[in-house]
């Protein structure tokens, strides 16, 4: 019995230091052989998330099951303790934006597809223009941000 409240104890001690940190927490689903999925998730703590990855077998039916569409989706789902989604390469900067302002009816937000230059897919000096989309519970998606350019991120 002892053993089992000491437990307890650490396990809200630990969740206590977790929210007291000021870090927010993504779990970030990825194939096990996706490299800027690993430079994403650099660039999330560098901007000072914890963000941490966990490797699936089965991505397309994980993103399904969350309610995104196969055509929002990219090679990564990252959800915050919140229950929000961020599909494929979003900025941190706009996650950030979206948790300290939910939208009503939103999942959370998306970057389609593997843009070059967004974040963790840097190659040189290349950049694609590219929008960070919002998806709602409907299904449908709205334009949360546009990219023009690397200041935009």
């Amino acid at each position: 019995m002892r053993l089992l409240v000491f437990m307890i104890f650490l396990a809200v001690g630990s969740v206590q230091a977790d929210s007291m940190s000021g870090l927010t927490k993504l779990e970030v689903f990825k194939s096990k052989t996706c490299g800027c999925c690993v430079k994403w998730i650099e660039k999330l703590n560098e901007k000072g998330f914890d963000a941490f990855g966990i490797n699936l077998e089965q991505l397309s039916s994980f993103k399904s099951s969350k309610g995104i569409a196969p055509r929002y989706q990219s090679c990564h789902t990252a959800l915050s303790s919140d229950g929000f989604l961020f599909e494929g390469h979003v900025p941190a900067k706009h996650i950030s934006q979206f948790l300290s302002n939910p939208i009503a009816g939103a999942i959370g937000l998306a970057v389609p597809g593997m843009p070059f230059g967004s974040p963790g897919m840097e190659v040189g000096g290349r950049f694609d223009k590219y929008s960070v989309l919002v998806l709602m519970e409907d299904g449908s998606a709205e334009i949360y941000a546009h990219i023009a350019g690397p200041s935009d991120q």
